[in-house]
């Protein structure tokens, strides 16, 4: 009899069982825990407790997962103070206990469609050896063996600026190291040159992108250049896509290219070579939701465990990995341009109280209007740019002024015109337009503002024979941008409006203007990060032209605050001004990368009991001298069906005092840690 340290899936820590055979460290096993059954993998081997022990029922895989990957699960438990089991499932795909039934092979492998395991030609793709614990495969063992060319390809163009960046990088001491390269330079190359070095050493390559929907291209670009190794990982994918790809990566011989958003991370390759996380400043790669935790902090524990190469991408990176990569002397740029056609675009700042700018519409500026018929006329691409969807983001009685609000989230409800129904973007629930007022019942509703939908529609309007197509999150299966992104490149769609979809990832040969319908909707958020995300939201799309396709390349930004520097910086696309001005002002008022911050939360069914405990806590971490905490305050989202919710900045030097102050919490507060710079 063998006994056994065993993390189980969910919010436990780890356990001891007892089984008949010797078990590897990292194997995948099946335990009981209470009345249950879930999946967990094994830690640590021990000596027979003097406590009564359940048994492991199974064993479901037989090859352990990677050394790295239980490092990495340590880690997120202590660093982000988490409980073991769920550190483990972010490893575990769901359903890893299932028996698959067994499918044809070319469907489980070979759809050229981003939905399973080996994304390139189905007769190359790589024979799957070794051992398997379960039936499921055992199924897999029984598919036919194809060979694997294993090819790698013999030159990959670099210019000499991307030359002097990769050399650059292999010389960058440490691990992690910041490529800083402006929009158009040509990181994706040099991402390709890295890749194709690891995998002529036998190791696997992970490449990390915000979001596969908005970077279609450069999926597409990795599966041309080493296309049977590649595999892709994405949300859109069911459950038993997901475990078999799980299965597949597990099982490998071969040195994988791995392709996917934050959870591609923790793909069980057996030797990792390379890390890339492309553009890096985006906030997707940090999980809101439990287990949180920042997929670039992790990344960095990563490669230096497996003491690999970490590339973090952008041309605008966040100001603290900035200013930590320069500390560390581990910053290399890319300030030139790919193709010698490139130009930098022609910017005009449009102000928006300007009436006679607005004679026309009140949503585009005449100058923009102008520059859209003329591309309509030379056959040109045109891209509106609004970071928020819908028709109307609020409705109101005009009648005794009351807001239609969101009933489980108590926010204003936005109309979606096409549908006639107001929708709540953060919970989802929608209704029909009313008939007249909930609270007065007088018949005049009106609706404020605008999205993406209502610009659509006017779009269509002013420009009847222009093929005008939107982008953004209310887009139905089969009508995104990764749906339809080879008729847009290919100049079938003459007006594309969208969220920030289209600020990312795009490269379109026939785009000549870009149009920002009101660049300064995001500057007033309550949030330090505010002035930083419109940054480089601004340099993203603005990115989207000049590029070398064709001769002209121009950007409309229409603001209320057109002196105003973080736009006056992006104007002029420097980065690096816009950093300065920034990290001054972080390092004045105590932010990141100058101070650890903790956001702690409660939520009370009234009023005044959130307000009492916030109150007490305030009192309480006050007397600590190490601490800047601020006074209370309601969320972002005070008040849902739950209660009311209230929270509490806390900020301190170091991360240490900041968990020490933190310990012994009421548990009612939810504690989420923001800590700046890299490993």
């Amino acid at each position: 009899m063998f006994f056994y340290e065993v993390i189980p899936e969910g919010r436990v820590e780890e356990l001891t069982y007892s089984f008949d055979d010797s078990l590897l460290l990292g194997q995948i096993v099946q335990v009981p825990i209470g009345r249950r059954v879930v999946p967990g993998v094994v830690v640590k081997k021990v000596a027979q407790p003097d406590f009564k022990t359940k048994s492991i029922l199974k064993v479901l895989y037989s090859k352990p997962l990677p050394k790295h990957l239980l490092k990495t699960v340590k880690f997120i438990h202590d660093y982000y103070m988490v409980p073991s089991g769920q550190a483990v499932s972010l490893v575990l795909p769901r359903g890893v206990e299932k028996q698959r039934r067994r499918r044809k092979t070319e469907q489980m492998f070979g759809m050229i469609d981003d939905k399973t395991f080996y994304s390139g030609p189905r007769r190359s793709r790589p024979s799957l050896r070794g051992s398997r614990a379960n039936s499921r495969a055992a199924a897999l063992r029984n598919a036919p063996s194809l060979e694997c060319p294993c090819r790698l390809p013999a030159n990959i163009p670099l210019n000499a600026p991307q030359k002097s960046a990769l050399e650059g990088l292999l010389k960058a001491p440490g691990a992690t190291k910041l490529l800083y390269g402006v929009t158009g330079s040509g990181k994706t190359n040099i991402y390709l040159k890295m890749a194709a070095m690891a995998l002529s050493e036998q190791k696997a390559v992970m490449l990390l992108v915000p979001e596969i929907a908005l970077t279609g291209q450069l999926v597409q670009v990795f599966k041309e250049v080493f296309g049977d190794r590649v595999v892709v990982i994405h949300s859109q994918q069911t459950e038993a896509e997901r475990h078999l790809i799980f299965e597949g990566i597990l099982e490998s011989e071969e040195p994988l290219v791995v392709i996917g958003p934050r959870s591609a991370l923790f793909a069980p390759v057996a030797k990792l070579g390379l890390i890339i996380i492309d553009e890096e400043h985006e906030s997707t790669y940090h999980q809101e939701n439990a287990p949180k935790y920042s997929a670039i902090r992790v990344a960095s524990f990563m490669a230096q465990e497996v003491d690999c190469p970490l590339i973090l991408g952008s041309a605008t990176p966040t100001v603290e990995d900035y200013y930590i990569a320069s500390m560390r002397k581990t910053v290399v740029a890319l300030k030139e341009k790919a193709l010698s056609s490139a130009m930098k675009p022609e910017i005009k700042m449009i102000d928006l109280k300007d009436r006679g700018e607005f004679s026309r519409n009140r949503y585009f500026s005449n100058s923009l209007l102008k520059a859209i018929a003329d591309n309509l006329e030379n056959g040109r691409q045109t891209l509106i740019f609004h970071n928020r969807r819908g028709s109307a983001p609020l409705t109101i009685c005009d009648n005794c002024g009351e807001e239609i609000l969101c009933p489980n989230c108590y926010l204003p409800l936005t109309l979606h015109a096409d549908d006639y129904v107001l929708q709540c973007h953060t919970c989802g629930f929608s209704e029909k337009v009313p008939a007249g007022c909930p609270k007065c019942g007088a018949p005049g509703l009106l609706h404020k503002g605008f999205g993406t939908k209502l610009l659509e529609n006017e779009l269509k309007r002013l420009f009847p024979k222009a093929r005008v197509r939107r982008f953004d999150a209310d887009n139905k299966k089969g009508e995104g941008l990764d749906a339809v992104y080879s008729e847009v490149r290919d100049g079938e769609v003459d007006i594309l409006v969208g969220t920030q979809t289209l600020a990312k990832g795009l490269d379109l040969p026939k785009l000549a203007t870009v149009g920002v319908v009101q660049a300064d909707a995001g500057l007033s958020l309550p949030d330090y990060m505010a002035e930083e995300r419109t940054f480089q939201l601004l340099t993203q799309v603005i990115g989207r032209v000049g590029r070398g396709h064709i001769d002209t390349a121009e950007v409309f930004i229409q603001t209320y605050q057109p002196e105003h520097p973080v736009l006056l910086f992006a104007m002029q696309e420097d980065y690096l001004g816009f950093y300065e001005y920034m990290i001054s002002k972080r390092q004045r008022a105590g932010f990141p990368p100058f101070r650890f911050v903790a956001k702690l939360e409660i939520t009370m069914k009234t009023e005044a009991v959130v307000l009492r405990k916030v109150r007490e806590l305030v009192k309480k971490l006050s007397a600590d001298t190490r601490l800047i905490v601020s006074p209370p305050q309601p969320a972002f989202h005070e008040r849902t069906n739950r209660g009311y919710t209230w929270q509490i900045i806390v900020r301190a030097r170091t991360r240490k005092v900041l968990l020490e102050a933190l310990s012994g919490l009421d548990p009612n507060f939810k504690v989420t840690l923001d800590p700046p710079g890299l490993l």
